[in-house]
């Protein structure tokens, strides 16, 4: 006799709310209703900062998360897309300024950080470890010692200054609200297309080139192209981030793509946490906070000091960030609401 399961008693399929999780719904209510509750500062220099800078530690989280590949280059690559909108767009330097309208510079700005992010993935994919942190380390010093030594091209050590957002549909993007919902979208586009990805075949392919490249290369697949890939798809993150933050600052110079700004890339998603896309988010929001406030309160001198002092802090007692801790002490809050309801 055999049993035969009714296809009625399958396990039915879940909407997209469902798939999305509460979690998801309750952050994006949140996110969308904060300009409502927030002043102009807080919605630009703490919300639409933290966007752009998640979306940093997001490329960075993409290639060390999934593909094993740390990287200090990716501040680099968001600068050669700010230095793209201020070559091929307006500026106020007086130096090149093609007058591209931005429906034509955006794209070719993140092509171009895309291609860049490739050539150093290229490059650094043949090494692993800490030789490749040294080497995109060494990409990102020299970038930012050409940058600052090149007046033909970047203009030296002034940079690019009279950026302007553009405005269209009747609204000025870099306006408070505009530039947070501006900067939001394109965070949740980049979010999804990570998590999407992580799923898909490729994701699956990239993990599993992480944890074991000799037996993929085994069973016949191309490790560098993989990796490389990752790269380009990386530096189209950054590259949108790039884009966002020469529009929030107005300007764009060596300072902007120096060597403390790649290490506070680290920093955030390491903060945040490595083993989900979310975490560098965290990160950013941690530091962004820090940088605004606790800087006041300690001074600029001994900011970085305290910056350490946390970024160990959380290192030691979570290695997995801000998002370890969380999955320390969800258990717990589960425990104790079975508890209370027995």
């Amino acid at each position: 006799m055999s049993l035969t399961i009714p296809a009625d008693s399958a396990a039915p399929q879940k909407n997209w709310l469902e798939k999305l999780g509460a979690g998801h719904i309750i952050l994006a209510v949140v996110l969308v209703l904060y300009p409502l509750v927030a002043s102009d500062f807080f919605l630009t220099q703490i919300g639409g900062y933290s966007l752009i800078f998640g979306m940093l530690g997001l490329s960075l989280m993409l290639l060390a998360g999934y593909g094993g590949m740390v990287s200090l280059a990716q501040i680099t690559v968001a600068g050669i897309a700010a230095y793209a909108i201020a070559i091929l767009g307006n500026n106020n330097s007086n130096i090149l300024g093609f007058g591209w309208p931005w429906w034509l510079a955006v794209p070719f700005a993140v092509l171009t950080a895309a291609l860049a992010s490739a050539l150093i993935g290229w490059i650094s994919v043949r090494t692993e470890g800490i030789y490749t942190i040294m080497i995109t380390l060494a990409i990102a010093t020299a970038t930012y010692y050409f940058a600052q030594q090149n007046y033909a091209i970047f203009n030296g050590h002034s940079g690019y200054a009279g950026i302007r957002a553009p405005a269209f549909w009747g609204v000025n993007w870099r306006d408070p609200r505009p530039f947070y919902y501006l900067c939001l979208g394109l965070a949740v586009l980049s979010y999804a297309a990570v998590l999407y990805g992580s799923r898909s075949t490729f994701g699956m392919t990239l993990q599993a080139i992480r944890d074991n490249p000799r037996r993929m290369r085994a069973l016949g697949y191309h490790v560098t192209a993989h990796k490389v890939f990752a790269w380009l798809l990386a530096g189209v993150i950054a590259g949108l981030a790039g884009v966002l933050l020469v529009w929030f600052n107005g300007r764009v110079s060596p300072g902007t793509i120096g060597v403390d700004a790649a290490i506070d890339v680290l920093i955030i998603a390491v903060i945040g946490g490595l083993r989900h896309p979310i975490g560098p988010f965290l990160g950013a929001v941690v530091v962004v906070l820090m940088q605004t406030f606790a800087i006041d309160i300690v001074g600029a001198e001994r900011f970085n000091t305290l910056i350490g002092m946390v970024f160990l802090v959380i290192v030691f007692v979570s290695p997995d960030g801000i998002l370890g801790l969380w999955g320390r002490i969800k258990p717990q809050f589960a425990q104790e609401s079975l508890r209370s309801g027995s």
